[in-house]
Formats: structure tokens, sequence, C-alpha cells
């Protein structure tokens, strides 16, 4: 299975110009509001069509602007699970889920298939309820339900957990990632949360203002971001201008600070991240006194923000975030950070 997109087009003051390439598993598209991720995957559905570029799913020309091709959306085989699952109000579960089976002639057939993505989405005795009298959760597996019959050779979920309370999404995100193991074709998944995106998606491609920023395997993006924009997207709390000052050393001016990195450092150095988490008292490497200025209290965690001693009067405070059950009765004098935990980015 395999997905190519280079497309352009003009949304009001954005211009949208994405190019990637899948092969296999779930892509996660994440990017701020109104970065253009919606709009990308309107573009492949076929609900939108580029100013130019070309869309090939498996080998076919989905649209080819020097070709003069572009597929109405009933032809693209594409499963799309909008953000509002769009089903129809005076339909129940069961006349829902079969309008993904309209084109199946045989009628035994059509029940067994929904009897048998009735039994994956547990949705056994809710057959004859309206969407109305569903949970926002039964809501999006009917979605889906509708979509999978049809046996798409794309499946594309908009912002799919979106419109769910903050249990029913956990719950929820757990069904979402063993569903799509079992799918078994290409995924992509628009989403504005790094978590979402980190459980659910092999790869990712970072969206911003309309651009492709960098498509890498997930973990290996958290982990060297490369990009100011980058870190910031996957929720590097703090990013400070930095200038290279040895093959594995780098200075932040506006902290006083030099770190120790445990990657080679290139040239074209623009700043560094170090991610919330990673301080820790117990470091010796990259450790310096701090002086602690403020304190956020979460359900579980604290977020402690201090300064260097000598760290400029005009830069934001560094954060620090950490479990309540690893603090200590006293702020610690000084917090250090790991050679391996000190992200150098590039322009």
């Amino acid at each position: 299975m395999s997905l190519f997109v280079d497309i352009s087009k003009k949304i009001g003051k954005l211009q949208l110009r994405v190019a990637f390439e899948t092969s296999g598993g779930v892509l996660g598209i994440l990017g701020a509001s109104g970065s253009g991720k919606s709009m990308t995957l309107k573009c492949i559905a076929g609900i939108e069509k580029p100013d130019s570029g070309k869309i090939v799913l498996d080998g076919v020309a989905l649209f080819d602007s020097e070709q003069g091709i572009n597929l109405p959306p009933q032809k693209r085989k594409i499963g799309y699970l909008f953000q509002n699952y769009a089903l129809f109000p005076n339909m129940n579960v069961r006349q829902n889920i079969l309008c993904g089976l309209h084109n199946e002639p045989d009628k035994a057939r059509r029940e067994s298939v929904l009897a048998d993505v009735l039994e994956m989405m547990q949705l056994g005795g809710l057959e004859k309820h309206r969407p109305q009298e569903l949970s926002g959760g039964q809501q999006q597996r009917v979605a889906l339900a509708r979509i999978l019959v049809g046996s798409p050779n794309l499946l594309m979920l908009d912002e799919p957990f979106n419109a769910l309370d903050t249990y029913l999404r956990g719950q929820l995100q757990i069904h979402m990632r063993n569903l799509l193991k079992q799918y078994g074709k290409d995924v992509l998944m628009v989403t504005h949360s790094r978590d979402e995106a980190y459980l659910l998606c092999d790869r990712i491609a970072l969206v911003d203002s309309g651009r492709v920023l960098a498509l890498k395997g997930t973990k290996e993006l958290f982990d060297d971001p490369e990009s100011r924009q980058a870190a910031l997207i996957t929720g590097c709390k703090n990013v400070v201008d930095a200038r290279k000052t040895g093959e594995y050393e780098v200075e932040a001016p506006a902290w006083g600070v030099r770190f120790k990195t445990a990657k080679p450092v290139r040239d074209g150095l623009c700043a560094i991240g170090i991610r919330a988490h990673y301080f820790s008292a117990g470091v010796v490497q990259n450790s310096y006194p701090v002086r602690f200025t403020g304190e956020l209290e979460e359900p579980f965690e604290y977020i402690l923000q201090f300064r260097y001693e000598s760290q400029d009067e005009s830069s934001p405070d560094v954060w620090w975030r950490l479990p309540k059950g690893d603090r200590g009765e006293a702020d610690p004098a000084a917090l250090g950070v790991d050679p391996a935990d000190v992200l150098p980015l590039y322009g």
C-alpha cells in the first residue's frame, strides 16, 4: 500500500504546499489549528481540489493537474472519518452502517459483514438506536463501522477524539490503536495533540503554515526534532537561542550557561531545546545553580519555574516538570541535564 501526495492550494492567506509519501502503517499529520492539516485530507478525499500537483494511491492517480485527472470522491476508495462523524440522524445504527454497503448486491453478504463489524466495534444491542441516543464514543464507532464495511484502500481520521471527554478519549484511543493494527492498510490521522500522535502513529508529518516541516518515525521525531518549530509543536517547553562552541558543546547566551551534547553539533545551529521532564537534581552533567521563581500544581505533577544565576532578565523562566512523589522537602540548589537530552535545533 502506498500514497504519494505533492499538492499546492491557496486558502485565503495560507499557501498550502504539502509533499509526503506513505508505505503502510499510520501516518499522523500533526500541527496547530489553521496549519492546513484538514485541508490536506479534503484534497486527498476529493472534497477540495488542489490548484496543482499530484495524488497517487496504490499506483492509481486520484489527482494530476498536468494530466487533467481529478477522480470524484466516490471513486477514490477512501474512508474519511469527519470530526462530527456525519451520521444520518433519521437512521438507526443498522441503517447507518448499511449505507457503507450500498454497492453490495448480495443481501446475505451484507448481513454477514454487518454482523462482523457490529461485533468488532462492540455495538451489539444498539442496532435500533439513532445517533442522538448514542454517546459520543458510540457515535464514533458507528461512523467507523460505516467506513470500514466499504473496505477502503486508505482510511483518514480528522481529529477523531476532539469531541470526546478526557475519560472516554483515553478508552477509545486504546480501542482505536488495536483497530488500526487490524486494518492493515494506509491510515492518515490529523491531530493537534502530540499525545494522540505519539500513541497511535508509526510516523508523523509535522505541518506548519501549510508546509511539511519534517516526516520521521514517531519516537525519532520526539527524540530529535531538529528544528525550533518542530520542537515547539512536539511540546518542548524550553527552547532558547544557542550557538555552537565546540563539536559537542553549545552556549545559550540568554541563560548564561553552556551545555555538553551527546550528538555532534552541526554548523547552522540556531537554538537548543530541553524538555521540561529532562532536568534533574541528581544529574551532575550540565549542572548549574538555579533559583526558583514559581510553580504550577497539576493533579499528578508539579511545574516548577526557575532561572539560572546568570540568566538574562528579559528571557522567560525555564520549566521543570516532575511527578509529585519525586519532589523533596526543599527545592534543589542546582539542576542538571544529561547531554543526550540537550536537543540541537537548526534553521
